[in-house]
C-alpha cells in the first residue's frame, strides 16, 4: 500500500513538472526583456504615426483658421475665387477633383479587373502573363511629371479630334456642350485612369490568385463554364480585396498633383461639359501657394488642403466599413 502511494505521488510530481515545462503562456524566462522591449518599440511607432497624423491636422487647421473664421462652411459652396477682392470659395476645385477622379476610376476599374483576370487565369501562356503584369505595374514607377508631359504632347493631341467629334455630334448633351480647347476634364480623367491602373490591376490580381484553386475546380466540375466561374464565384469571393484596390486607387487619384495640373486646363469656372478646362484642389495648391502673399489667401489654400484631407479620410473610412460589411455578409453566407 505504501509502495503504491509513493508511486502515485511520484507520477503526480512528474506530470506537474511536464505541465510546467509545456506551459506556453509562461512569461518567466531570459527572453522576457526582449519581448517587452519589442512590444514597447512597436507601440511607440504606432503612437508616433497616429500623433503625426493629428499633428499635421492641427497645423493645417491652424493655418486655415483665417479663412475658416471669415468664410465658415459657406466656403464649401461658394464658387468665387478672386485674389484681388480676397473672396475665395472651394466649389470649383472640389468639383474638379471629384469629377476627374470619378472619370479615372470609371475607366481604370474595368481595365484593371480585365488585366487582373487575364494575368491570374491561364488564358495565356505563363511566359506572356508574367511580362504583361510586369509592364502594367511598371506604369506606377513613371514620375507624374513625365506622365504629365506625355499627356501634353501625346494624349491631348490624340484626344482633340475625338473631343471635337463629340462636340460636333452631341453638343446638345450637357457633358459635351463646350467646344474643346485641348486641356480639360476629360484628358485629366483619362490620364488619372492610366496612373491608377497599376494599383487596381496588381492588387486585384493578387486577390484573385489567393482564391483557392479547389473552388475553381469544384465550380467547373458542377458544369459551370470558365466565365461563369469567374463572374459568379471568383469575383464575389475577391470582392473585398477589389474594393480595397479601388479605394487605394481613388486615394491616389484624389491627391495627384503635377500630371493633373498640366492637362486639366486650370480654369476656375464650373462647367458641366467634360470638354471644358477645370481645376482641382491639388492643382490650385501647386499653382498658387508660392505666390500667395495675403494671410487670407494662404488661409484659403490651407482650407482647401484641409478639405482634401477630410475627403481622403472619409473615402478610406467608408471603404473600411464597406469591406467589413462584405466580410460579415460573406461569413454569414
Amino acid at each position: 500500500m505504501n509502495n503504491n502511494s509513493k508511486k502515485s505521488k511520484k507520477l503526480t510530481r512528474q506530470s506537474v513538472g511536464i505541465n510546467q515545462a509545456l506551459d506556453l503562456t509562461d512569461t518567466n524566462g531570459e527572453g522576457l526583456w526582449l519581448e517587452s522591449g519589442f512590444t514597447i518599440f512597436v507601440w511607440t511607432f504606432a503612437l508616433v504615426t497616429a500623433g503625426t497624423l493629428f499633428w499635421m491636422s492641427a497645423i493645417i487647421f491652424k493655418d486655415a483658421w483665417p479663412a475658416i473664421s471669415k468664410f465658415g462652411l459657406s466656403f464649401l459652396w461658394n464658387a468665387k475665387w478672386d485674389i484681388g477682392e480676397l473672396q475665395f470659395g472651394a466649389l470649383p476645385f472640389i468639383y474638379g477633383t471629384v469629377i476627374s477622379s470619378a472619370i479615372g476610376i470609371i475607366i481604370a476599374l474595368p481595365l484593371g479587373l480585365s488585366v487582373a483576370i487575364v494575368t491570374s487565369e491561364n488564358f495565356l501562356p505563363a511566359w506572356v502573363r508574367s511580362p504583361l503584369g510586369f509592364m502594367v505595374e511598371l506604369i506606377s514607377a513613371i514620375p507624374s511629371v513625365i506622365v504629365g508631359l506625355w499627356g501634353i504632347f501625346v494624349l491631348i493631341p490624340f484626344l482633340l479630334p475625338l473631343q471635337q467629334s463629340l462636340f460636333d455630334n452631341f453638343s446638345w448633351f450637357p457633358l459635351f456642350s463646350s467646344e474643346p480647347l485641348g486641356p480639360g476634364m476629360l484628358p485629366a480623367g483619362i490620364l488619372l485612369s492610366i496612373m491608377i491602373l497599376p494599383t487596381v490591376a496588381a492588387i486585384s490580381r493578387d486577390v484573385l490568385m489567393s482564391v483557392p484553386a479547389d473552388l475553381r475546380s469544384a465550380s467547373m466540375s458542377l458544369g459551370a463554364t470558365r466565365w461563369e466561374t469567374i463572374f459568379k464565384l471568383l469575383l464575389p469571393a475577391a470582392s473585398s480585396g477589389i474594393i480595397g484596390a479601388t479605394i487605394l486607387a481613388l486615394g491616389r487619384a484624389l491627391g495627384e498633383t503635377m500630371a493633373v495640373t498640366m492637362v486639366i486646363g486650370n480654369s476656375i469656372q464650373i462647367n458641366k461639359s467634360l470638354l471644358a478646362p477645370s481645376y482641382s484642389i491639388p492643382a490650385v495648391l501647386a499653382s498658387q501657394f508660392r505666390e500667395a502673399l495675403e494671410p487670407l489667401h494662404v488661409g484659403s489654400l490651407m482650407y482647401l488642403a484641409l478639405i482634401l484631407f477630410v475627403i481622403t479620410l472619409l473615402v478610406n473610412a467608408s471603404a473600411l466599413l464597406l469591406v467589413q460589411l462584405i466580410g460579415v455578409k460573406g461569413a454569414k453566407n
